[in-house]
């Protein structure tokens, strides 16, 4: 388990993954993006009882 965290670590300190949080950040500051997510959590929460 804790090789998939260092691993996780590792990319998140990478350019690709630099650009991947900053890409990530900017979706979630958009509205329709946001409300986007948030519809997929609550099918997949729906879905799994």
């Amino acid at each position: 388990m804790a090789g998939i965290i260092n691993r996780i670590k590792q990319f998140a300190r990478s350019p690709q993954g630099r650009r991947t949080i900053a890409s990530a950040r900017r979706a979630a500051s958009d509205p329709r993006r946001r409300a986007q997510a948030q519809r997929l959590v609550t099918r997949l929460r729906g879905t799994r009882r």
